[in-house]
């Protein structure tokens, strides 16, 4: 008899140092998953990408076995990155300024066209692009929206 698909979870964790606290142990403990075989498999894949915060979708069988599929960074995360915007804490107890919910919080940072075609070139498979160029255009409205000035 064929295994069948129970359930598709899709979670981000980061890259190389997942645990079995939650947001991980509880998504995956309802479906029966051995949490700490996802925790040591994922960790072992994404290595590589220490700290990023990674999107992995796991599908789970019915005799509890599963695979992960590894997606690549948020676009978001990577301009970040390529910007050199410092990373920021929140805090609990933070209000949120009534011009933050309009969109452009980046205001002052900018990434080269060069940088922004890097990032599609690593989304590629991610994005529902055609081509290339059509996926650069993708992550430059991207940036924009974050508030970011694409130089040429």
């Amino acid at each position: 008899m064929a295994k069948q698909v129970t359930a598709f979870v899709k979670l981000q964790c980061p890259g190389g140092q997942a645990t079995p606290a939650p947001p991980v142990g509880p998504a995956l403990g309802a479906h029966g998953v051995n949490i700490g075989q996802f925790v040591q498999r994922f960790n072992d894949m994404t290595k590589d990408k220490r700290g990023l915060m990674i999107p992995v979708i796991i599908t789970v069988y019915n005799d509890r076995s599963f695979e992960l599929k590894i997606k690549s960074p948020p676009a978001a995360v990577l301009l970040k990155i390529a910007a050199k915007i410092p990373h920021e804490k929140k805090k609990g107890g933070d209000v949120i300024p009534a011009d933050s919910k309009k969109g452009g919080k980046y205001k002052g940072f900018s990434v080269t066209m060069a940088q922004v075609r890097q990032i599609a070139q690593d989304k590629l498979v991610d994005l529902n692009a055609r081509d290339l160029d059509h996926a650069a255009r993708i992550i430059a409205g991207t940036a924009r929206s974050m508030g970011l000035t694409v130089n040429e």
